[in-house]
């Protein structure tokens, strides 16, 4: 029988990219939460702001709590391509601290079928430093660091998260 400990730590698999010929931007996560690999896809914890950053500064109507297919149209018709950096790891709960026996992902079939060409954006430091150690050295394109939405961020209000966003996606002008 195995401990809760050993549990925790099993290695975690998460789910595949959203992309369509469409995607002009790439957001990257670390890896799913526990909430999110449930769910079995993105951002899926209640308190965390992607989805209410996305809806603030898009205009539309999108919430964690909405159904998959829906947030996968969201994405598509915003040109936006969602992934993790991490494909699979070794991960205690939800904690990034914990990732370990990281394998990265493969962006390029991303890369190759949208028209994303620089726009890549690491949400949270987590990601972006793994981006950077795993993946950027393989393509070679530089990532945005933009502040986490994770629940773990609570310095950062939802108001300033969306200003923060906008200004180093320009997230706007880049879907519309």
């Amino acid at each position: 029988m195995m401990t809760s400990n050993e549990k925790d730590n099993l290695v975690s698999h998460g789910f595949g990219p959203v992309y369509d010929a469409r995607s002009r931007i790439l957001i990257l996560g670390s890896f799913p939460s526990v909430k999110s690999r449930e769910q079995q896809f993105y951002y899926g914890h209640p308190q965390n702001r992607f989805w209410k950053v996305l809806a603030a500064l898009t205009g539309a109507e999108i919430e964690a709590a909405a159904d998959i297919a829906v947030k996968k149209r969201f994405l598509e018709d915003y040109g936006i391509a969602l992934y993790d950096v991490i494909e699979s790891c070794r991960i205690t709960g939800s904690s990034d601290a914990s990732i370990r026996d990281v394998t990265p992902a493969d962006l390029t079939p991303i890369l190759e079928a949208g028209n994303i060409e620089e726009r890549i954006y690491a949400n949270g430091t987590k990601a972006y430093d793994l981006y950077m150690k795993h993946i950027y050295p393989v393509n070679g394109i530089a990532a945005v660091k933009l502040p986490s939405t994770s629940p773990a961020n609570a310095a950062w209000s939802l108001a300033r998260l969306t200003e923060e966003w906008q200004r180093l996606i320009g997230l706007l002008e880049c879907i519309r």
